[in-house]
């Protein structure tokens, strides 16, 4: 069975999630990209196709002009809606191709969420050749969140107190990126969390989430991810019910929101499977085969009612963060430990001798660790001991 697999840059969850599960089942896959000798690199086994992947006809070309095609899948937040019109096109299993491009473009959706009365957000979206000026005249409700209406990474996403402030922010984001779009929107108190599914269109399985710690504003780097093994009933019920509404529910997704005083709001839905490392540390911790479950779901296999997930797992990941602009000179290598009963892997994100730019990003990280047992407090305090025992030194 033939699997096309749309990518841009090589990521861990390809390499250590999707490619060997896919191995695994038996598939022959083949990697759709703009990024032939990236992936060669690190890829050499598997079959490479230069292909602009974020082009649906392109790739439906390509699929159309190569094997016959039994899944196209991605993992990618930039290729989802790319993807299931590629699959729709050759009457495979696929995600609705209009949930998909409502969970990446933030703009649609707040409309949509509004429209079909399942959550209200003030929220506005700026043109790519729009002057910033025009939003002085908008009753915009301050504290707002400024973004790429297509963002990931909470890249560009910062926290503006005024009219002024927007302006000045929205042109430093359009003179770096001047064919994006942006979204200003109200800012949503409360506690920051991740809700993690897997479904087939006929049943949705709740894997759990995470409540994420995020950097002082202005800026919203998801610092450290502690696993919550299940979220409270009612607040479960207001997100699959949001997510309902946006009409997602097929395969994986990842989806971040805020609680306050009882209420769920989503923040955004990313329609694929969490990112980070943190897809890896889930498979690990539930102890299911979680990518060969998502890529099952591809080729039209139903989900088993019960997943046989581990319901005693504690997990955490943090991510060390450079705190200024530099040359990474110091830094430690890969470890895979385990103590305490705790099995712990930290991964490098950077080479010593990078130089690098103070982002405000998820592109500060330097390394991940993550962590799994089964008490907290005893995974908490050995990622602690390792952080403190490792050195980052980052030269001007």
């Amino acid at each position: 069975m033939r699997l096309y697999l749309l990518a841009l840059n090589p990521t861990d969850s390809v390499t250590e999630g999707f490619l060997p599960a896919a191995a695994r089942l038996g598939l022959d896959v083949t990697v759709l990209t703009d990024q032939p000798e990236a992936h060669r690199r690190v890829y050499p086994d598997i079959e490479i196709l230069e292909c602009d992947a974020r082009d649906f006809r392109t790739v439906i070309t390509r699929i159309a002009t190569h094997h016959t095609p039994d899944a196209v899948f991605t993992n990618s937040d930039h290729l989802q809606t790319q993807a299931a019109l590629a699959a729709d096109y050759f009457g495979l299993p696929a995600k609705n191709w209009q949930a998909a491009l409502r969970a990446k473009d933030k703009a649609h959706m707040r409309r949509h969420l509004a429209a079909t009365g399942a959550d209200t957000v003030w929220s506005t979206e700026l043109p790519a050749d729009q002057d910033p000026g025009s939003l002085i005249a908008l009753d915009v409700p301050y504290p707002c969140v400024l973004k790429p209406r297509e963002g990931v990474a909470s890249e560009d996403v910062v926290l503006v107190d005024g009219p002024e402030g927007l302006v000045v922010r929205c042109k430093e984001i359009q003179a770096r990126r001047p064919q994006t779009a942006l979204v200003v929107e109200e800012y949503l108190a409360g506690e920051l969390y991740t809700l993690e599914t897997l479904g087939d269109g006929r049943i949705r399985h709740v894997l759990g989430g995470f409540h994420t710690k995020v950097s002082p504003p202005p800026y919203f780097i998801e610092e450290r991810l502690t696993f919550v093994p299940a979220h409270p009933e009612p607040i479960v019920e207001q997100v699959l019910a949001q997510l309902d509404a946006l009409g997602v529910g097929f395969g994986a997704c990842h989806t971040e929101f805020v609680v306050h005083d009882g209420r769920a709001r989503i923040i955004e839905v990313n329609y694929r499977a969490i990112g980070d490392q943190c897809d890896l540390l889930l498979a690990q911790l539930l102890d299911i085969p979680l990518f060969e479950h998502i890529l099952r779901t591809h080729l039209g296999e139903p989900l088993p009612a019960d997943l046989g997930a581990r319901t005693d797992g504690r997990a955490l990941l943090e991510c060390p963060c450079a705190e200024r602009a530099g040359t990474l000179s110091v830094a430690p290598g890969a470890a895979d430990l385990t103590v305490d009963g705790v099995a712990l892997t930290y991964r490098p994100l950077r080479e010593v001798g990078e130089r690098h730019e103070l982002y405000g990003t998820n592109r500060d990280f330097v390394g991940i660790v993550r962590a799994t047992g089964t008490d907290q407090e005893t995974v908490d305090r050995v990622v602690a001991d390792f952080l403190a025992a490792q050195r980052w030194e980052i030269a001007p």
